[in-house]
């Protein structure tokens, strides 16, 4: 069994800033890319950032700047800073991982954690 924890959601205002968590357990062999996802009330989920295992990374165009994504693989870990947050960034954040355990590979979801922003 695999799970995905996120933590470090919560309200601030605009312009402050959020470093959400995620940390993978379970019987866990590999982990491949880790990624962070939002859905906005009545919108899609849409991708935030993505990070290799290696560390290479990959960001939503609009939040290119504001938004870093970095990962610890000891822990098992990704992380998601977020810098000058707006209104519109407020939604539920889901961590997303590609893991192998022995004979399968897939990927899972976390719970999400919900970010508000004020204005």
């Amino acid at each position: 069994q695999v799970q995905l924890v996120e933590s470090g959601g919560g309200l601030v205002q605009a312009g402050g800033s959020l470093r959400l968590s995620c940390a993978a357990s379970g019987r866990i062999l590999d982990i491949n890319d880790m990624g962070w996802y939002r859905q906005a009330p009545g919108k899609q989920r849409e991708l935030v950032a993505t990070i290799t295992n290696s560390g290479s990374t990959n960001y939503a165009d609009s939040l290119l700047g504001r938004f870093t994504i970095s990962r610890d693989n000891a822990k098992k870990t990704v992380y998601l800073q977020m810098n000058s947050l707006k209104p519109e960034d407020t939604a539920v954040y889901y961590c997303n991982a590609d893991v192998g355990t022995w004979g399968l590979r897939r990927g899972y979801w976390g719970q999400g954690t919900q970010v508000t922003v004020s204005s």
